[in-house]
C-alpha cells in the first residue's frame, strides 16, 4: 500500500519559518508528480504547490512568494520550504502523488502570535 508519512509541522509566529518533509514508499518515486495540499477545518482540501521531476514546480498565486516545492529522489522524499508564514496558512498539510489517490496523516502548521 502506498504511504506518506508528513513531518515538520509546528508552532510558529507570523514572520517565520518551516520546512516540512514527506517520506514516499513508492517504488519509482522520481517518475511521480508530487504535490502538497493543505486543508483549514471546513474548507476543502486545496493544492498548493507541485513538481514534476526536479524542476518543474508550480506553486499558487498567494504563496509563490514564500514557499517552494523541492525533493530528493534518492530519499524519496518531497520538501516544502514555507518562510515568512502567516496566519492563513495555518491548516494541516499533506503530501500526495498527483497520479495516486492516497494520503498520509498530514501535518499540522498553526501560525499564531
Amino acid at each position: 500500500q502506498v504511504q506518506f508519512v508528513e513531518s515538520g509541522g509546528g508552532l510558529v509566529q507570523p514572520g517565520e519559518s518551516l520546512r516540512l518533509s514527506c517520506v514516499a514508499n513508492l517504488k519509482y518515486f522520481n517518475l511521480y508528480r508530487m504535490a502538497w495540499y493543505r486543508q483549514v477545518p471546513g474548507k476543502e482540501r486545496e493544492l498548493v504547490a507541485s513538481i514534476t521531476g526536479e524542476t518543474g514546480t508550480s506553486v499558487i498565486d498567494s504563496v509563490k512568494d514564500r514557499f517552494a516545492i523541492s525533493r530528493d529522489n534518492n530519499a524519496n522524499t518531497l520538501y516544502l520550504q514555507m518562510n515568512n508564514l502567516k496566519p492563513e496558512d495555518t491548516a494541516v498539510y499533506y503530501c500526495k502523488a498527483i497520479s495516486l489517490n492516497s494520503w498520509g496523516q498530514g501535518t499540522q502548521v498553526t501560525v499564531s502570535s
